[in-house]
């Protein structure tokens, strides 16, 4: 694999690059020799975070560990990576779509258990009241919820309210 390593808000000491070669070199054997890895290292306040992105033929394989130390971000985010692309393989890779010009061949050719299944365990039926983005976020916070559906009165659609990092909210809108 080839690294493109990068640093904000810190540097990236040989140490942190020998940290970064080992642990995600672990992945090298599912991948072919001429692969890609971005690795981005960044520092805020006290989290240290690691972004690993790994393009492939059409998609993306990416994950993003932050901790107390970069070190323990680094070991967390190569064991995500991996349970990945062991969880996903069939997805990812299509025969059809030759997948061996980006992974090894015997990444390709060995089955891996599907250890997660998606399973719907329960189904919730509401009415959608129509309301503003603005209602939306108060009602989501007053259920104490992640997210809201609701029935924009702008648009006449559904549409989905969510909290992001910072007490921030973002608004989901179907395109017309």
């Amino acid at each position: 694999m080839r690294y493109t390593i990068t640093g904000r808000n810190i540097d990236v000491t040989e140490g942190l690059k020998s940290a970064v070669y080992e642990k995600i070199g672990k992945l090298e054997k599912f991948f072919a020799p001429d692969t890609e890895a971005h690795v981005t290292l960044s520092v805020e306040k006290d989290r240290q975070k690691i972004e690993v992105t790994i393009p492939v033929k059409g998609s993306i394989i990416r994950a993003e560990q932050t901790s107390s130390d970069m070190y323990v971000s680094i070991d967390l985010v190569e064991e995500i990576i991996e349970r990945q692309l062991k969880k996903y393989k069939n997805k990812i890779i299509d025969r059809q779509q030759s997948g061996g010009d980006f992974f090894n061949q015997d990444f390709i050719d060995k089955d891996y258990e599907e250890d997660d299944t998606i399973q719907i365990v329960r189904t919730k039926k509401f009415d959608v009241k129509p309301m503003d983005p603005e209602e939306a976020c108060i009602q989501m916070e007053l259920l104490g919820h992640n997210f809201y559906v609701f029935c924009n009165s702008e648009t006449n659609q559904v549409n989905v309210v969510y909290k992001r990092k910072g007490n921030t909210y973002g608004l989901i809108e179907p395109e017309a």
